[in-house]
């Protein structure tokens, strides 16, 4: 598509009032710019047109950052002209700075030109103030909003009646019972139920002062556990001085029971998570976490075999408040005041890079131009192969992930499409101005490439490895695949619901060269980049990783580098 298409491909992402406010906007500055002799009363009236249309779309809500720049420039000309409405001129007169006044319009256009060419990034989103609403009717109407424009309903096939026809008799239960704890659990197993990582609830605060999470999942015995690919059971944390450590139980004991029942029973029926879990390994990974938070002073009984032990041991824990400390432990959070991105040479000549985070910090301002300068250094000193740790990135900024890509591509590469909900259409379209295209910058890194990815890397953390997907000298490792969490959120859907919840949603898909969404997990739970080596979770590795302390998966790409020609 030619440029002149993509600005004028740009409109649909104007509402009706946007577009009469830029029409009369735009005419009346060009007015003003030319030397127009011949008069007409109507055009006087015409700023106060497009002030009563500000107006008009002030009321409907619309405070967009596009809509802010027509308000601004619609009021500045309605002062610079109101005199006109009852005090004509019907004599064309030659302005006296009649150069400075066409300078000065000719000026105004140009922010209208730039609203039109950022309208899909900076388009109107309305919260949906639903909060004075019963349960059940914010419901239906968060149900019927989310039909139309959450970005994957056809890629998940969600069948939104079906969701209202299951949720709504629960939501109507919880109001005639004026149960906020039962309101607030169905609102979450909803959302969660959408398997996507972008969903959230703004103002949840579990670990802060959360009763339902504090009541269902505030005590501990001291240990978080794992399902292993054949199905047992290990403990993968224990707490020293915990119930759990005090009765016997070791790190590396597999769990035979858990509460009265089957170990996988108890593990798969677990369903509390931090947030929504979009794929089976993040799925997995959370069960294992939870499985063993339940109420403060609930006794469990459990049955467990340490390490080298032959006979089953029993142990009855009574949990106690940990301040969440298993969970913490096994939940890496982003942390600003680390380097986004470090590098070294091993000690077997691989170069090594962890990309933490892909956002600016105190200390890097440029992380893109950081991977660059660690690239020169081991250019320099004639590097092996090279490995890109991404494990644990909870993501950032997406025009990063694609400048940093550029140091692996020798030729220009697609990135992503990027599409949103049209309201002037009433569809998703492409928006043409944020298409992102992989530069080649210098210095390009063409050799063997290992990229270590886990599942908690997640949104733009999951940008590189799906594009280096595929490519001839680029092997994807890891127990999982990454997080499958890789919607936009530039401008997201957010509703507010009754008893103050403020829902987030994403509000844009990535599409790859043919157009179809990429990164996002499906209706099966599958998505994010998929490893091309997919490290065995068995007793062996478990031993490595958990109990000996070994970095399995780095262990794993150095052996990829190694076998590759």
């Amino acid at each position: 598509m030619s440029y002149l298409g993509d600005v004028f491909q740009s409109l649909k992402w104007f509402t009706m009032y946007d577009l009469i406010l830029l029409a009369i906007n735009m005419i009346v500055l060009i007015w003003y710019a030319v030397p127009i002799q011949r008069y007409m009363r109507w055009f006087d009236f015409l700023p106060s047109m497009g002030l009563l249309v500000a107006i008009a779309s002030v009321l409907s809500g619309d405070t967009s950052l596009l809509a802010i720049v027509l308000y601004v420039m619609t009021a500045i000309l309605f002062l610079c002209t109101f005199k006109k409405i009852y005090k004509p001129v019907y004599r064309i007169a030659v302005p006296k700075h009649r150069i400075i006044r066409a300078v000065l319009c000719l000026a105004g256009v140009i922010p209208l030109i730039i609203v039109w060419m950022i309208a899909g990034e900076v388009r109107f989103n309305p919260v949906s103030h639903f909060s004075e609403m019963s349960y059940s009717q914010a419901f239906v109407k968060l149900n019927e909003r989310l039909s139309k424009e959450y970005p994957f309903g056809d890629w998940k096939k969600i069948d939104w009646r079906e969701m209202e026809n299951k949720y709504e008799p629960l939501f109507i239960k919880a109001e005639q019972e004026k149960n906020k704890d039962l309101y607030y659990k169905t609102l979450r197993t909803y959302l969660f139920s959408l398997r996507d990582g972008h969903v959230k609830i703004m103002n949840e605060k579990l670990y802060d002062d959360n009763p339902v999470f504090k009541q269902e999942v505030g005590g501990s015995v001291g240990i978080s556990t794992i399902q292993l690919d054949q199905g047992k059971v290990y403990v993968n944390l224990l707490v020293a001085g915990s119930p759990a450590d005090k009765s016997g139980i070791q790190l590396g004991a597999e769990i035979l029971s858990w509460d009265g029942r089957d170990v996988q029973e108890a593990y798969q029926s677990t369903y509390w998570s931090e947030n929504p879990m979009a794929t089976e390994g993040d799925q997995l990974n959370n069960q294992g976490r939870f499985m063993t938070r339940m109420a403060i002073g609930k006794d469990i009984e459990v049955a467990y075999k340490n390490k080298g032990d032959h006979e089953i041991k029993k142990a009855t824990l009574k949990a106690y408040d940990d301040h969440y400390e298993t969970l913490k432990k096994t939940n890496v959070k982003l942390v600003k005041t680390d380097a986004p991105v470090e590098g070294k040479v091993l000690s077997n000549g691989y170069g090594y890079v962890k990309i933490r985070y892909l956002l600016p910090s105190e200390a890097i301002a440029h992380p893109d131009k950081a991977l660059g300068d660690i690239l020169n250094g081991f250019q320099e000193k004639q590097i092996k192969g090279l490995i890109i740790d991404v494990r644990d990135n909870p993501g950032g900024s997406d025009d990063l992930v694609a400048a940093m890509a550029g140091y692996l591509v020798n030729k220009p590469k697609l990135y992503e499409y990027v599409s949103y909900y049209s309201r002037m259409t009433g569809k998703f379209e492409i928006n043409t101005s944020e298409t992102r295209t992989i530069q080649p910058a210098e210095p390009y890194y063409g050799g063997k490439l290992a990229i270590i990815i886990n599942q908690r890397t997640g949104s733009s953390g999951e940008g590189l490895p799906i594009l280096a997907k595929g490519l001839p000298n680029v092997q994807i490792v890891g127990f999982t695949s990454t997080n499958g969490s890789f919607g936009v959120v530039s401008n997201p859907i957010q509703v507010e619901m009754p008893e103050g919840y403020v829902l987030q949603f994403p509000d844009g898909r990535s599409l790859n060269a043919d157009k179809a969404i990429q990164g996002d997990s499906d209706d099966q739970g599958k998505g994010g980049a998929i490893p091309d080596i997919r490290i065995p979770l068995n007793e062996q590795t478990f031993e490595q990783k958990v109990v000996l302390g070994q970095d399995v998966e780095l262990n794993y790409a150095i052996q990829a580098l190694e076998n590759m020609k």
